[in-house]
Order: C-alpha cells, then structure tokens, then sequence
C-alpha cells in the first residue's frame, strides 16, 4: 500500500485537517475541568467510533484573560484518525496499518533546527510560574489528582551518547511549579536516569512537549527502537523534518510550533520526590498507588498566544477504547511481528492485538514448518525489550485462521489446544506492567522492584505437529473440517441468485 506522508503543520492544522473530514466535534457549552470533562470523553470515545473532542468553553478558565481556553482530545482513538495521520486512505484494515507499522518505526528523517517559532511568543519564568493558569483536568473522580501531563512528548538525553527520547509518562499537578511523574526503568527515560545516577548526577533537564501534530503523542507512546531519536520517525511520519528550537533553560529541543513547553530538572534524589497517584490506567483500573515520584521542578513555561491544552483520557474497557489502546493494537502489533523477524522465526503471516486490551493479548499467525515453532515464537518475544508492558499473554494459530476474527481464534484455541500435550505454557516471574492489578500489589512496587511481575501463558492454538499422520485423513494430522469442498461450493455458488439468496451470500 503506497503512503502519501502528510504535514500538519501543528496541532491547528490536524485539527482543521480532523474538521474536514467530519472526525471532529467541538463543543461550545460550558464545560467543568473537575470530572466532567473526563467523563464526557470516557462516554463518547465509544469501541473505536468516536470523534475527536475539542472544548471551547472550561469553568473557570473561559475569561478572554485566561492564560490557557481550550482542551483537545481524543484524537488518535479510531483507525481512520491513525490512517490519516499515516498518510493513508481513511477506510485501511487495521491488517495493513499492522504491516505500515512494520517499517515506519525505523524510518528517519533527521530533525532541522531553527532560532524561534510560535511556541515562544509567550516565556512566563521565576514566580510568575504557575500551573494552576492551566485547565488540568481532575479526570476520574478516584485520580490522586489533576493530571496535566497525558499525552505529551517528555523529552529527556541519554547522558552517555547525547541522544534525546521523546517518551508518554503521566505527570500529575503537584504545587505552583511542580509534576511529579510515574516512570519505569525499564523505559528509555529510566536508562536516563539510572545512566544519570550511575554519574552521581542528582537531576537531569527534561522538557515537556504539549500539543503538536499527532505524531508527537504517536511516537512518544509507540516503541521506537532505543538509539533511534522520535523526532526522526516524526520527520519519516510527516515527509517532513521537524522543526525544534532549543528550550529558554536547557539545552533539550522541542517543536517550534508545539501549544506549551514546560521546562525543568528531574529530580533523582528521593528526597525530592512527591506523591503522585492514583490515576485511572490503560487498563481500565485505577492504578499506581499514591507514593512518592520522582518530580519535575519547572524553570520555565512557554506557549503560543491563546494555547490549547493536549490532553486524553486513559483507560480502555469493552465497549471505551482509548486513544493508547487504539494505537497499541497497530504499533504494538507491528513491533511484535518485527521482534519475530528479527529472532528468525519464520513463517509469520500475521500479528494482532486486539485494542481492548491495548496489545497485552497478542494473536500470531503462523505457517508451520517444524514443531515448537509456536514455543519459539512467545520465547522470543518475551525475551525482548518490548515485552516490558506487553504481550503477556500469546495465542498462536495457523495460518486458516483470521487473527482479526475473534470467533475463528475461539474454535482454534477450542479444537485445537489440548493442555495435556503441552499447548498451555506458563513462563513464570518475568518484567511486567507494574500496573496490572491481577498482579500481587508487593510485586506491582516499581520502587522496591524496578518493574512489574507478569507470569506469562502461551496458547498454543496450532495443529499439534507431534500428532502423526493419518493415513485416513489423508496424511493430514487433523481430520477436514465440515466446509463444503471447493468445487461444491462453488456449484451452489453459481445458484445463489436462482435460490433467492443474495444479499445472504456469506462473506
């Protein structure tokens, strides 16, 4: 499928962009910041249907002197909206999103930097700092707080090779000038800091990106390789290199034309930390405990004139799938699939994990050569760095299977498993989410483990190549299934219109 990469410009131009294609509702009446917001978003996101929301009109911050007006939201929770940001037709499968996605996380156009753009015509330093001039939402009513930071570009360095990370952490409103954040380490910001501390460093700068085109928050939630900067996939998404310019109190960059930047230092000593938490997570469950984080202590804000506020809500259940949820069934999927490549695991025809779960459950479809190729196949991926929040559990079918049917992944796992012949495997006290509340909640402590434990399952959903085969089967291990043969097909085929049947046909 031929991509045609498309330039936004900035948020301003997606949300036009959004606007023409009818994927956008704004909403003119007054609107609380306090849980209203959150809910409205929760209720109208819908199973992967819902509009992109923008809000015009927030209590308490819709005077004309109002430093911050607006919200924007909900932008990249259906394929259509990812499709267009990929530069692709609206109507793409999610199977070819999967297989885009395959390369376009390597893919690079390196970066321009220039002296200024709107993001600075607004610099607020020293005490006129004060993030209470900004409309955080109290998005569910149990958060530990009002969560300012939900999808932006945190923007950290490698101290030991200078490249810079563009990373998705929730960062909660902790005072006039502080957020503290959750962070793993596991994640790219995590090898910062340990890198940091290794140093005997007690902070690190760090800038926060709010609001851009939407291959900002794409990319900062999206796996991209380590050593591969996010603003070089942005450039390859775009067609275009971006445009950063430096920050006012560090030496970080950020985009030119982005709504807000905040500025500051990391703190690593835990002496700095601050309580952050809970916050409804991408599972669907209030998650992380209130406890102490690591905090950022701003030194500088800048935005554009009038600025609007990027923000999500997180969290997919049946029936709500969230804009994380939505991309990490594509991009989790596609990086899957490439970790199998990579490990030599042929045969791969297909991978899938559904949005509901945000790619925990991954599906794999595979054409069999030899036996154990399924056990290779979970081996290999939960072996890699990738696995840290994912692919907890994997099924793998043949490839008869459509991975994106989940009545045909059901008849597999229920004619084709059998737990005694080794099809169910358990890989026990593996890195986690540490915020999966099947999980212990002494083993959900990031601070005391560094990670979360996950005890990972592979369904093994193949036709079991240790069968032998069957000379009454036709050599085949499996006896046919009851679908008609094709030449019978298609004798009833050619009668479908004489037997009044159309608009029946079977798909």
């Amino acid at each position: 499928m031929e991509r045609k990469p498309v330039a936004f410009g900035d948020l301003r131009g997606w949300i036009d962009a959004l606007s023409a294609q009818g994927e956008l509702h704004e909403i003119d009446a007054e609107v609380d910041w306090n849980i209203e917001i959150g809910t409205i978003m929760r209720l109208a996101q819908g199973p992967g249907t819902g509009r992109a929301l923008l809000f015009n009109n927030i209590k308490d911050y819709n005077k004309p002197t109002s430093r911050c007006r607006r919200i924007f939201g909900s932008a990249l929770n259906n394929n259509r909206r990812i499709a267009m940001m990929l530069g692709l037709p609206p109507d793409t499968h999610p199977r070819e999103l999967v297989k885009i996605g395959r390369n376009i996380l390597s893919e690079t156009v390196p970066p321009v930097i220039v002296k200024s753009g709107p993001v600075k015509e607004n610099i607020i330093t020293g005490r006129d700092i004060n993030l209470d001039e900004f409309p955080s939402p109290y998005w569910n009513r149990l958060d530990g707080g009002r969560y300012l930071i939900t999808y932006a570009g945190v923007v950290t360095k490698d101290p030991d090779t200078g490249v810079m990370n563009v990373g998705i952490y929730r960062g909660m409103v902790g005072g006039r000038d502080k957020i503290p954040i959750l962070m793993w380490r596991a994640q790219h910001i995590g090898h910062h800091v340990t890198a940091a501390q290794q140093r005997g460093l007690k902070e690190i700068p760090i800038a926060v990106a709010i609001g851009w085109e939407p291959s900002l928050g794409f990319c900062a939630g999206s796996p991209v390789p380590k050593g591969i900067c996010e603003y070089d996939v942005m450039g390859a998404i775009r067609g275009q290199p971006v445009e950063l310019v430096k920050c006012e109190t560090n030496d970080l960059y950020v985009p030119a034309s982005a709504e807000i930047v905040i500025e500051g230092t990391l703190g690593l000593d835990p002496e700095s930390y601050m309580m952050e938490g809970p916050y409804a997570e991408f599972t669907g469950y209030v998650a992380g405990d209130r406890s102490p984080k690591p905090t950022i202590s701003v030194t500088c804000i800048t935005h554009r004139n009038d600025p609007i506020l990027r923000g999500t809500i997180e969290g997919c259940m049946p029936g709500s799938y969230s804009e994380n949820a939505m991309i990490s069934s594509i991009f989790r999927s596609s990086t899957a699939w490439n970790v199998l490549d990579r490990a030599g695991v042929p045969g791969i025809t297909d991978v899938w994990g559904p949005p509901v779960q945000a790619g925990v459950n991954l599906v794999i479809q595979m054409k069999q050569s030899y036996r154990g190729q399924a056990k290779q196949a979970a081996n290999a991926l939960w072996g890699s760095s990738a696995a840290h929040v994912r692919y907890k559990h994997v099924t793998v079918v043949d490839d008869d299977i459509d991975i994106h049917d989940y009545a045909a992944v059901d008849w597999a796992i229920a004619y084709r498993v059998n737990a005694g012949e080794d099809d169910i495997i358990i890989m026990p006290s593996t890195f986690g989410a540490g915020l999966d509340p099947s999980t212990r909640k002494r083993d959900r402590d990031i601070a005391l483990f560094g990670s979360g434990k996950w005890n990972r399952l592979l369904i093994d959903a193949t036709i079991n190549l240790d069968y032998d085969p069957d000379p009454d089967f036709g050599g085949a291990r499996f006896p046919p299934t009851v679908w008609p043969s094709p030449e019978d097909e298609q004798a009833v085929r050619a009668r479908w219109k004489e037997l009044g049947l159309d608009g029946k046909k079977r798909g």
